[in-house]
């Protein structure tokens, strides 16, 4: 995904929060300040033409079926605590996507055992930013805003760490996504994050028209899906 596609969406969801867009660059500013190196996705090259599981931190991902799903596929992109969740079932990440505002120990360790992470800026974490990205081993930081991209940082296009987990191996040439531990009606999450979860079906809407595919974690959602914000193609 190019930024001009990305963009007229992106600010949709910033008026839609009430977000500030300069926060956001104040954030991919400094994520790329601390950064000397950064790594290539390039070397992601496993992704490409595999069977990807886009691990979300959801209730569901520790059903033993969407264990097997994971362990089952090619390549393992998880967001967040999906990655502390799938470890202690035994199965490992090949990239982690985050914005840091959980797990910071897994993040610092992922990235110095030559795990990919790709941390994520915006307005509202940059004092974890300041915290977590200097313990990091920067080749190992793949660094995201969901603002315009500057120098090392990328944007892929996608809002929570799931989706922009899907986007991520999408931009990689992923042959297929498949999705596990995505409860888009978890009872437990706040309304932010419950609205949030309703924009990570947009934008799977939205992905999934790009490629051409469909993903069976909307199947029987996608009718009561509103689409306006985004540029859907009908198959």
């Amino acid at each position: 995904m190019e930024f001009d596609e990305w963009e007229p969406v992106y600010e949709t969801i910033l008026d839609d929060f009430g977000y500030d867009r300069a926060g956001d660059e104040r954030g991919r500013d400094l994520l790329a300040s601390l950064l000397e190196t950064s790594f290539d996705p390039a070397d992601l090259s496993i992704i490409r033409d595999a069977t990807v599981a886009v691990a979300g931190a959801g209730p569901s991902l520790e059903t033993e079926q969407a264990l097997e799903r994971a362990r089952a596929a090619d390549v393992v992109v998880a967001a967040s605590t999906a990655v502390d969740t799938l470890a202690s079932d035994g199965i490992d990440v090949d990239c982690m996507v985050t914005d840091l505002d959980k797990n910071p120990d897994t993040v610092v360790r992922l990235t110095q055992r030559g795990v990919p992470v790709a941390v994520h800026a915006h307005g509202d974490n940059l004092e974890s930013i300041r915290e977590v990205v200097p313990d990091c081993d920067a080749a190992f930081v793949l660094p995201t805003t969901q603002a315009a991209p500057r120098g090392p940082v990328r944007n892929y296009g996608g809002f929570t760490d799931g989706d922009r987990a899907a986007f991520l191996a999408d931009h990689l040439g992923a042959a297929s996504l498949t999705f596990v531990g995505w409860d888009f009606d978890d009872p437990a999450v706040d309304p932010v994050k419950a609205h949030k979860l309703e924009w990570a079906e947009r934008l799977l809407i939205w992905l999934e028209s790009r490629r051409d595919e469909r993903f069976a974690v909307l199947d029987g959602r996608r009718d009561a899906i509103e689409t306006d914000a985004i540029p859907v193609t009908e198959p």
